[in-house]
């Protein structure tokens, strides 16, 4: 028989195939991502259960969800780091209470946002990090873009900073 036609693969033939090392192939049969049975010392892997790691069954494009309901095919995410200088504490508090607010709106999304602000008082920089969908990042980069825009008085930039010094 070829191998294409075997019914058990071992976890090394498995890791070459999907190009993987063979702890990592351990670690998803640990873990339950990968069924597998144990003979002796060894795990064997079906070939059914080979291919329903690798394959989605139910959508023949492969952008649909499979059985156990994990989002496969296409998935894109961005990470944003913005980092906005002389910051004043009211004005950085300000501004994250304006990002966490608007992301808040749209949190039962599966590809929901993640946001992360960080203020450095003795540098008075505020740095946000963004991670989630491409149009999701977008937009909060273009909320921010607006807010920080010429003509918005959220960041004033002078008087503030002779008080730190």
């Amino acid at each position: 028989m070829e191998s294409d036609e075997r019914e058990l693969y071992s976890v090394g033939e498995v890791a070459e195939r999907l190009g993987l090392h063979v702890r990592t192939v351990r670690n998803y049969v640990r873990d339950g991502r990968l069924k597998a049975v144990r003979i002796g010392k060894q795990y064997r892997i079906s070939r059914a259960d080979f291919e329903a790691l690798t394959s989605t069954p139910d959508s023949a494009d492969g952008a649909g969800p499979a059985a156990d309901g994990i989002p496969r095919g296409r998935h894109v995410e961005v990470s944003s780091i913005v980092q906005i200088e002389s910051v004043s504490p009211e004005s950085a508090s300000r501004l994250s209470t304006l990002v966490t607010a608007s992301v808040q709106a749209v949190r039962d999304t599966p590809d929901a946002l993640r946001i992360q602000l960080v203020y450095d008082k003795e540098r008075a920089r505020l740095k946000i990090v963004i991670l989630g969908g491409a149009a999701d990042t977008a937009a909060v980069l273009n909320l921010l873009d607006d807010v920080l825009g010429p003509g918005n008085d959220l960041l004033p930039t002078e008087g503030w900073e002779s008080d730190r010094a």
